[in-house]
């Protein structure tokens, strides 16, 4: 069986891959980001291709679509440490074969990748079923549900156009959230804005 692990975090994919490595019919290559995953899936066909939700050219759940692409059609996986179970759903409903996360201990992971890989969907129970306590974050209160949509495009480094075809609106429409997004927050642009946004923990 094999195994592309894409991750932009050294540490983690060595740890995926030592834990896989462990089992002697898996057999795993692992890159630092998308396009390396693409061009490693279009080369060798995998059995299971394992994707860091946050890592460099995901863009949200874009990436997915394209390594589906890339990998013609074989399963495709999310991962991530900090995603919650709305976009563990949306990356199951975008097509991904499961969903991940990084607090799986190494045999779980293993079981729930040869599940994967024989073609069956796998997200965790407990995971999906968990209560998410409220936490609103001291800078999101500051934010309307709106402008939080849109700061979050901001800092999966969208362009207006995309964040308008997300929320379906005006990319002028969207152009007035980011300049009241910087009064807000008070940055001089976008990129400060989503920087702020993640050192201040709201994605």
């Amino acid at each position: 069986m094999k195994v592309l692990i894409a991750d932009d975090h050294e540490l983690v994919r060595d740890t995926l891959a030592a834990f896989l490595d462990r089992e002697r019919d898996i057999e795993t290559v692992s890159v630092a980001d998308l396009d390396a995953a693409c061009a490693a899936a279009q080369a060798t066909m995998f059995d299971l291709i394992l994707l860091d939700y946050a890592m460099p050219g995901m863009d949200g759940l874009d990436g997915l679509a394209k390594a589906i692409e890339a990998g013609d059609g074989r399963p495709v996986a999310i991962m991530s440490g900090t995603a919650t179970k709305a976009t563990a759903q949306a990356a199951l409903d975008a097509g991904a074969i499961g969903f991940l996360p990084k607090t799986m201990g190494a045999k779980s992971l293993v079981n729930a990748i040869r599940f994967m890989a024989s073609g069956e969907v796998y997200v965790p129970v407990a995971f999906m079923t968990a209560e998410e306590p409220e936490k609103i974050n001291p800078l999101a209160r500051r934010l309307s549900p709106r402008e939080l949509e849109v700061l979050s495009g901001l800092c999966q480094g969208l362009a207006n156009k995309e964040i308008a075809r997300e929320l379906n609106l005006q990319e002028v429409t969207i152009k007035l959230h980011v300049k009241t997004l910087c009064r807000k927050l008070q940055v001089k642009n976008r990129t400060q804005a989503a920087l702020k946004a993640k050192e201040a923990g709201v994605f």
